[in-house]
C-alpha cells in the first residue's frame, strides 16, 4: 500500500485525504492546528456557487481596483507598497485575461461536477452541514452590472449552468426580507449553501474511519524529494523528526506557495484576505427578517448564506495585502452596515468577525495535478472558490495519483472529458 502525505488540514486537504483513502492508499495528514478547518475553511460565505464562477481576470477588475486603492472600505483594496510576489501575481493575472472566457466556462464545468461528489459524499458518511438548497439570487442596482451579468450567463450557459434574469418584483418573491431598489437580478435555482466548517469537520472524522492518519498540531518545517519518494520533517517536542512518504500532496493553501518552492516547482499563490461576519439570530424577529436565500450583491462584492435558522453569514470583499490577518474595522463595518440596509429588521447586536486568506493563483484556476517530480502533487490555490470547487479537484487528483502510482481511479470527469489538471 503506497503511503501518501497530505500537507493541510483545510476543505482541500480533508476532501484530498478522503479521495485517496476510498482509493486504498495509506494516507497521512499533517495540519498545524489542533483540529480541521481552522483557517480559510473556517467561516467564509457558505455559498456553493457555481453562479459565481465568473473568474476576475478583466479589464473592469483592474479598472475598480485602481479607482478603490485609497478607499479603506472598498470591496476591492489593494496595499499600494510594491513586492515582487505581488508585482508578478499582477502581471500574471493581466497576462491571464485572454483566458477569461474559457477559463470562467471551465470553472463552472467543475463547480457543476463538485456539486454532486459532495452532495453524494455528505449523504454516504451522514454529515449535518446546514445544507440548503434555496438556490443563489445576484442582485444588481444599476443597468450597467445587470447587463454584464447577462453576458457571464451566456458563458456559465455554455460550462451547463443553468441560470435566468429576474425582475425586482420576483426578485422579492424569491426572497420577501430583501428591502431596498433594484434594477434586477439573476437567479441560479440549483446552487446551494452550507457550512464549510461542518463539513470539512465531518468529512475529517469520515476519512478518521476509512483509515486517514489525521495528525494535528504538526508543525511542517521542511519537504523534500529525491523524486522516488517524498520527506516531511516536522517540528517536535525533542527535536525535528522526519518522516518518509512514497507521494506528498500540498493542499496548504496559502503556505503551498513556500511549500513548493522547497519541491522544485513554481505555484504562484498569493493571499487575498477575504472577512466575514456571523449575525447571530437571537430573537424571533431576527430570524423573521433575515433571508433565506442566499444573495450575491454584485455592487458591494458581498454574498449571505442562512446557517441553519439561527446563523446569518455575510461575507466578501478582497485585500490584497501579503500575509496579513489582522481583522480590520473598517473593514467590518460595511458588511455590518450592509446588514442594516438590506435587512433593517436584524439586530445586529451580536455579530462575529473574521478574516481568511483565500490562496489565490494569477489565472484564478486551482493548481492541480502533478508537480516536477513524480511524486509530487497539488490540490490547491482555489481562490475563492474553495469550497464550490474542493470535491471535484479532491477526486480529479485522486485520479491523477491513482495513476502515476499504479491504483486504479475512479475516473472524474467533467462534462464527459477527463478531468486531469
Amino acid at each position: 500500500m503506497k503511503k501518501i502525505a497530505v500537507i493541510g488540514g483545510g476543505i482541500t486537504g480533508i476532501t484530498t485525504a478522503y479521495a485517496l483513502a476510498k482509493r486504498g492508499f495509506d494516507v497521512t495528514l499533517l495540519e498545524k492546528h489542533r483540529y480541521a478547518a481552522m483557517e480559510t475553511s473556517f467561516a467564509n460565505g457558505g455559498q456553493l456557487s457555481a453562479s459565481n464562477a465568473e473568474v476576475w481576470n478583466h479589464w473592469s477588475t483592474i479598472l475598480k481596483g485602481i479607482k478603490w486603492m485609497l478607499k479603506s472600505d472598498a470591496p476591492l483594496l489593494v496595499n499600494p507598497k510594491p513586492s515582487w510576489h505581488k508585482l508578478s501575481w499582477f502581471a500574471e493575472f493581466i497576462g491571464s485575461i485572454p483566458q477569461y472566457r474559457d477559463n470562467t466556462i471551465s470553472t463552472a464545468r467543475m463547480a457543476i461536477a463538485a456539486r454532486e461528489h459532495l452532495f453524494a459524499w455528505a449523504e454516504e458518511e451522514g454529515i449535518d452541514f446546514d445544507l440548503k438548497k434555496a438556490g443563489i439570487l445576484h442582485i444588481y442596482r444599476d443597468k450597467a452590472g445587470f447587463d454584464h451579468a447577462g453576458k457571464v450567463s451566456t458563458l456559465l450557459a455554455q460550462g451547463g449552468l443553468p441560470r435566468r434574469s429576474v425582475t425586482p418584483d420576483e426578485m422579492r418573491a424569491i426572497e420577501p426580507t430583501l428591502a431596498g431598489r433594484y434594477y434586477g437580478g439573476y437567479y441560479t435555482e440549483c446552487d446551494s449553501t452550507g457550512d464549510i466548517h461542518k463539513f470539512t469537520h465531518g468529512l475529517a472524522e469520515a476519512a478518521i474511519r476509512r483509515g486517514v492518519d489525521c495528525r494535528y498540531g504538526q508543525d511542517v518545517v521542511r519537504v523534500a524529494t529525491d523524486g522516488k519518494g517524498a520527506s516531511v520533517t516536522i517540528a517536535a517536542p525533542g527535536g525535528e523528526q522526519t518522516l518518509q512518504f512514497d507521494g506528498i500532496v500540498i493542499c496548504a493553501g496559502t503556505a503551498s506557495r513556500a511549500l513548493a518552492a522547497q519541491l522544485g516547482d513554481r505555484v504562484n499563490i498569493y493571499p487575498v484576505k477575504g472577512y466575514s461576519i456571523t449575525v447571530n439570530l437571537n430573537d424571533e424577529t431576527s430570524r423573521a427578517a433575515a433571508p433565506t436565500v442566499s444573495l450575491l450583491d454584485d455592487e458591494t462584492k458581498l454574498v449571505t448564506s442562512r446557517l441553519g435558522d439561527s446563523r446569518l453569514r455575510v461575507a466578501g470583499t478582497a485585500e490584497f495585502n501579503g500575509y496579513n490577518r489582522d481583522i480590520r474595522a473598517d473593514r467590518i463595518r460595511p458588511l455590518v452596515d450592509w446588514v442594516a440596509e438590506c435587512f433593517p429588521g436584524v439586530s445586529t447586536q451580536s455579530v462575529v468577525p473574521w478574516a481568511g486568506l483565500r490562496p489565490m493563483m494569477p489565472n484564478m484556476m486551482p493548481k492541480v495535478g502533478r508537480g516536477s517530480s513524480p511524486c509530487v502533487f497539488y490540490n490547491t490555490g482555489h481562490g475563492h472558490l474553495g469550497w464550490t470547487l474542493c470535491a471535484i479537484t479532491a477526486d480529479m487528483l485522486g485520479d491523477v495519483v491513482g495513476e502515476s502510482m499504479g491504483r486504479s481511479s475512479s475516473t472524474a470527469t467533467v462534462s464527459g472529458q477527463p478531468a486531469h489538471a
